[in-house]
């Protein structure tokens, strides 16, 4: 009979569920807190609009939807018509993307997109899910706008610290005024 080596088996069995442990990707995302006057002042357009119709394509290994934006209201920099934005994640052929903090959106409804415009061409709303309003309809002339708390983590851009984010609601005539105020 050979002597075999003592192995001790729990030390192994630790290591292997530590590693499988590891490897598991837990969802999450971590999001700079953003002031209004943070959306107004970094986003390089705010325009007030609804989702005409959506794409995906990859990039690598990571799929985008690009949505195109009919634009009712231009309320900073310079959209005409079509404003294209592009989010993480969607579905191509059998495999599906889901990123946290991207918003979702549904059909028909209306919205205020705070933009930002990288150097590669592509634009995205600014902070994720805080670049996003919901126009409320019925509200007449003046409807409402609100943007849903983030559920994600969300730091202090100042300390560092982590802080719950609140939902934000005010009239579009307020919303219109904040920028006017910001951009002067």
């Amino acid at each position: 009979m050979l002597n075999a080596p003592a192995i001790s088996v729990k030390p192994l069995l630790l290591s292997a569920l530590m590693l499988a442990h590891g490897a598991v990707a837990l969802p999450a995302a971590t999001l700079e807190r953003l002031s209004m006057d943070d959306l107004i002042g970094k986003s390089t357009m705010i325009v007030r609009g609804k989702i005409l119709n959506s794409y995906t394509a990859t990039s690598g290994p990571i799929i985008y939807t690009h949505y195109r934006v009919q634009t009712s209201e231009t309320l900073k920099g310079t959209a005409s018509g079509v404003v294209e934005i592009q989010l993480p994640g969607g579905i191509s052929g059998n495999l599906r993307q889901t990123f946290d903090g991207v918003p979702q959106f549904k059909s028909g409804e209306e919205y205020v997109f705070f933009l930002w415009t990288g150097k590669s061409g592509s634009t995205q709303i600014l902070g994720l899910t805080q670049g996003l309003f919901a126009v409320i309809s019925g509200g007449g002339n003046d409807p409402l706008t609100t943007r849903a708390a983030s559920h994600e983590v969300m730091l202090d851009h100042g300390t560092g610290r982590q802080v719950k984010d609140q939902t934000l609601t005010m009239h579009l005539s307020e919303l219109r005024a904040r920028i006017r105020g910001a951009a002067k």
